[in-house]
């Protein structure tokens, strides 16, 4: 059946398959889980959209604030049937500034934040602070009675009309709302179908972020296109512990699931082989990965660790894909091995692809991310004269067609750069400029890299330019438009490398622990991100252009070729070494403890050794009373470092855990403490 709306489809899914289960939320991670049948989100959405149609004209902007689950996918579908636009965000955690949440409340001009009662009364108080979150008018959705969906009213609304808008990661300065509209959606939902093979047989588990293009559009809007059931988890809870996933996948016998490149290398250095014993992958036919660089290393490992449960390389499907695009931009062939090509490092450089013939250090071997979807052009363009790229030439990706998005949200000049290219020899267009590079090779897209400055760390963009301003304002020393921030390749992930210049009158009595503390701890509050390493260079020695911009690349290369003027460089105390992977830890360290009892002492005692052993320094450099930030962690690191300590304990423990107790006293007080309690309720 052909659909023109969003609503169409699932109004359609209500009526002939009212009773199928379409999303199954793992509440746990787990085993405890909540349902939703397709006329059941039928019906939540026309509770939520009679509501809204009440109280707010057609087009208004609607924030979106849920933590992962259920509630979220029927506010989302409550605002399509109201025809007002949903604004999907991440739900900020506890303890963790709003400036993002700021930044994209302001841009969309939203009128209202629709969230659930839990997480109001968690950030009310903080949202309360804040002037563009505070004028917002709020209201839960889990509160509204379901006799209210006999009051809406179906919105007049075309293929064309905006369906949401995709803020992508990134710039809290000037987000950029990506206008994402049906047609655009349902175009995409039809080439991801026909390309992934799925059917109505398919089952999927996802734990992607929903506020995600991909965690939406792959993990919930497609299984709803196709009308397979798709099984949800919180992404930190994978985070916490990645067999969670693995286990979903082979307990609800799933077909696709899939994620960035980090979280298989993730799978593959912290799933213990005792965690495995009952896994079943054999069901596993799709194994998507995409939205970071795609390492042929990742796919041999996991292949090789995984391969004794069912899990089979052919399943490995590389694919390519960005906001703009809606989602999907190519994708491979289902069934067949990933197609990989080694080219001569050194002429990849130059933008020239040289086929390697003899294996050499400086080779770069690069997957294929298949081929374009249905009804869409892809060129390989030449950045500066626009004009198509010959065979053999590294350019910039360009793609038209249906999928392409209308633009971003009230910026007619960067929708006009980014949305609006076309071809300077033969006028052909209009294209979406990717800002990534590539070429074509046998019919096969290949993506080496970005044109832009732009930064991506396990699959989240993050811009250059508000990581230098959070190093410049860390501390006094630090002097404004002084730095450039840019991601190197170490062992096949990217890692974020900062160069700061030194105000000239700090120079003679500069605290470098201090200054380098201060950068490290305000990159991972605001960021999320663990610094790999941080340079202080003279005054006046980071490259600019003439007009007083930075020059990050040239900046990179002069890191790369140690050719820098420094004064301090970690890693140093509290740094791990960037020349080695993570440690694999003690196994008393990550075992389950056969005690009987730990006291809040004793499980201080396993922080620090733990965290000693992660940051490879000695125990007496771990201070109990500094905050987690301050040594750099980001959230893989927390969320991880939590599920280790579940199980050394035996006992739950909520992944956020740390971000309520940031240091290893408050956070071992309190598990001892719980801990305590727990034992008193058995005893009685």
């Amino acid at each position: 059946m052909h659909y023109s709306t969003l609503i169409e489809l699932l109004s359609d899914r209500a009526l002939h398959q009212p009773d199928q289960i379409a999303y199954t939320f793992l509440t746990d991670g787990e085993a405890k889980s909540e349902s939703l049948t397709y006329q059941a989100l039928d019906l939540q959405a026309r509770t939520i959209a009679a509501q809204l149609q009440s109280q707010y004209p057609a087009r208004t902007r609607a924030l979106l604030i849920y933590p992962p689950g259920l509630a979220f996918i029927a506010a989302f579908f409550g605002c399509l049937y109201a025809n007002l636009i949903p604004v999907p965000a991440y739900p900020p955690r506890r303890n963790q500034t709003l400036g993002r949440l700021r930044a994209i409340a302001a841009d969309a001009e939203a009128a209202v934040a629709l969230t659930t009662t839990a997480a109001w009364a968690t950030m009310s108080h903080q949202a309360a602070q804040v002037p563009d979150l505070a004028t917002l008018a709020w209201f839960s959705t889990d509160q509204l009675a379901l006799e209210q969906a006999i009051n809406w009213q179906a919105p007049p609304i075309t293929s064309d009309t905006l369906a949401f808008l995709q803020y992508t990661s990134g710039s809290t300065g000037k987000p950029k709302g990506v206008m994402v509209s049906h047609g655009n959606l349902l175009n995409n939902l039809q080439g991801i179908q026909q390309v992934f093979g799925h059917t109505s047989e398919s089952r999927g588990v996802i734990w992607l972020p929903p506020y995600h293009d991909m965690g939406l559009i792959g993990g919930v809007l497609q299984p709803l296109y196709t009308g397979f059931p798709m099984t949800l988890m919180s992404p930190v809870l994978f985070l916490q512990k990645p067999i969670r996933w693995l286990h979903a996948i082979s307990q609800h016998r799933a077909t696709i699931s899939g994620g960035p490149n980090f979280a298989y290398d993730l799978c593959v250095r912290k799933i213990r082989p005792d965690q495995m014993a009952d896994l079943d992958l054999s069901d596993w036919d799709i194994a998507f990965t995409g939205a970071e660089p795609i390492r042929p290393e990742t796919l041999a490992q996991f292949s090789q660790t995984f391969a004794p449960y069912g899990f089979r390389q052919t399943a490995f499907y590389p694919c390519y894909g960005m906001a703009e695009a809606t989602l999907l931009i190519a994708g491979g062939h289902k069934d067949t091995q990933p197609i990989v090509q080694p080219v001569d490092g050194a002429a990849l450089e130059r933008h020239q692809v040289v086929p390697a013939v003899e294996a050499s250090a400086s080779d770069r071997t690069i997957v294929s991310c298949g081929q374009t979807t249905p009804d869409h052009q892809l060129y390989i363009v030449h950045p500066e004269t626009l004009t198509p790229c010959s065979i053999g030439q590294v350019g910039e990706i360009w793609i038209s067609g249906p999928s392409v998005a209308q633009g971003y949200w009230q910026q007619p000049e960067a929708t006009a750069q980014t949305f609006q290219a076309y071809l300077a020899d033969t006028g052909v267009g209009p294209f979406l400029r990717t800002g990534d590079l590539g070429f074509e090779l046998n019919g096969q897209l290949f993506v080496t890299g970005r044109l832009k400055d732009l930064i991506i760390i396990r699959g989240q963009n993050h811009y250059p330019q508000d990581i230098e301003h959070t190093v410049t304002a860390s501390h006094p020393a630090l002097p404004a438009n002084a730095g450039a921030a840019f991601a190197i390749d170490v062992e096949g992930a990217e890692q974020l490398v900062v160069v700061q210049e030194v105000e000239r009158s700090h120079l003679r009595k500069l605290d470098v622990k201090a200054v380098m503390g201060a950068i490290r701890q305000a990159i991972a509050t605001h960021h999320g991100l663990d610094l790999h390493v941080a340079v202080l260079v003279r005054p006046g020695s980071i490259p600019k252009t003439s007009s007083g911009k930075i020059q990050r690349q040239a900046c990179r290369a002069a890191f790369l070729a140690n050719d820098l003027r420094t004064i301090a460089e970690t890693p140093g105390a509290l740094q791990a070494s960037p020349k080695k992977a993570p440690p694999k830890f003690k196994h008393s360290l990550i075992a389950h403890n056969s005690q009987s009892s730990q006291t809040s002492d004793d499980i201080q005692k396993w922080l620090v050794a733990y965290l000693a052993e992660l940051l490879e320094v000695t125990v007496d450099d771990i201070d109990v009373h500094a905050a987690f930030d301050r040594y750099g962690l980001d959230s893989v690191m927390v969320f991880g470092m939590t599920g280790d300590l579940e199980t050394w304990l035996g006992q739950k423990l909520e992944p956020t855990l740390p971000c309520t107790y940031p240091t290893i006293a408050a956070l071992a007080q309190y598990c001892g403490n719980a801990r305590e309690m727990e034992e008193e309720e058995i005893v009685l």
